[in-house]
């Protein structure tokens, strides 16, 4: 849920209203204005109260602090360890004897604090706090740990969506073991973040990318002599459950033809160039100048490895879509939202197997070079594979 709600498509002179959520359909208007303070005006005159309501959601959205009761049963009947039969209300336990009647009555559980709304950031519903008479509750003071990881960030140049993740990752950690120190952590310790985001039901791939940003935090700091055992090294076990992705076939790229004119200026932009280089969806949106070499028009993409950095030739049926020069980036807003959007075109426009994304573009660039022969340590250079070949300059 964007906090703006005012946006100016690339290619368009006047300003939009756009609000989007979650499962809902977007909403969707051309202000008729490049005046973006105007813009504005007419916004709140024209649809004030869908901008409140925006605003409202925003709020609800937000991290805050409320008072809660944390049970010790779920409401229901149950069987304590010792084989008594206990009846649990929303807030009263009832211990039973043989006959069914309540021969004592405890509270079930007590008052707490939870800091709510942390799906998005940590991948939890709440967080529980302890707030006594004498003390507001405080966020932590960094300790030595957490500079660890700003030393990291640092020294990597990790910025972003990326940083975010790896910040993420890093308080769930602290989360989970109680702030405990990486000095005294464990592998069991490592392996309590990768079973929290198991039960998320995330793909094992997805875990290893995000306990990766710890692994490699600790490992600097293994260098630095600051550590000497890393907890997250290895915890991640592998497993069978990546999604097979397909690519696309002769009459999907036909659909795609005939439905392109549905999306914008933008949007066919990216598509085509998706089509014709076979580069990931974020390297696209790292497009921020080109070069020329021997009358070659070529970007520089590929920050996601060390390998997957390289030139990348536009191709020739790409030229007339493009800007003369291109002089800053290329695409605007982030990449999730562009893969939201091209996604939700495929369905739209008749591919709806599961299998099949935007990402399947990139596999049918690989799998025509495949065919026409060219080698694999060429195609790996084209694409910006894991592995360095012969064929990485």
């Amino acid at each position: 849920m964007s906090k703006t709600y005012l946006m100016k498509r690339k290619g368009s002179y006047n300003w939009r209203i756009r609000l989007q959520y979650p499962g809902e359909p977007v909403f969707e208007k051309s202000l008729g204005t490049r005046d973006e303070k105007l813009a504005e005006i007419i916004a709140l005159r024209d649809h004030g109260d869908k901008i409140a309501e925006h605003k409202a959601r925003l709020l609800a959205a937000r991290p805050r602090i409320e008072a809660a009761w944390r049970h010790e049963y779920k409401p229901g009947l149950h069987v304590a360890p010792d084989g008594r039969r206990i009846f649990a209300t929303d807030r009263e336990l009832h211990y039973l004897d043989s006959e069914g009647v309540t021969i004592r009555t405890v509270p079930n559980g007590e008052p707490e604090h939870r800091v709510i709304n942390l799906e998005r950031r940590l991948g939890i519903p709440y967080a529980p706090i302890e707030i006594t008479d004498k003390a507001r509750p405080a966020l932590a003071a960094k300790n030595g740990d957490d500079l660890l990881l700003e030393t990291y960030l640092k020294h990597a140049k990790v910025t972003g969506y990326y940083e975010r993740e790896a910040r993420a990752v890093w308080a769930l950690y602290k989360q989970l073991t109680n702030n405990k120190p990486l000095k005294d952590a464990t592998r069991d310790d490592g392996r309590k973040v990768v079973a929290h985001l198991e039960e998320q039901k995330i793909k094992s791939a997805t875990v290893k990318k995000k306990v990766g940003w710890l692994v490699a935090a600790v490992n600097l700091a293994i260098k630095d002599s600051r550590l000497t055992f890393n907890p997250f090294s290895g915890v991640v076990p592998k497993r069978d459950d990546a999604q097979t992705r397909l690519p696309l076939d002769d009459a999907d790229m036909k659909a795609i033809r005939s439905g392109i004119d549905r999306l914008d200026s933008s949007d066919r932009l990216l598509l085509r160039l998706l089509a014709t280089t076979g580069m990931r969806l974020s390297e696209a949106f790292e497009i921020d100048a080109e070069a020329k070499e021997r009358g070659v028009r070529f970007v520089i993409v590929g920050s996601k490895t060390p390998q997957s950095k390289r030139r990348v030739p536009l191709p020739a049926a790409m030229l007339s879509s493009l800007p003369k020069i291109v002089k800053g980036r290329l695409f605007d807003g982030t990449e999730s939202a562009a893969s939201k959007r091209l996604n939700r075109f495929l369905n739209d426009i008749g591919i709806v197997d599961v299998r099949k994304v935007v990402h399947s573009l990139r596999h049918r660039a690989q799998d025509r070079l495949r065919a026409a022969g060219c080698p694999q340590d060429v195609r790996w250079a084209i694409f910006g594979h894991e592995e360095k070949t012969v064929a990485a300059g």
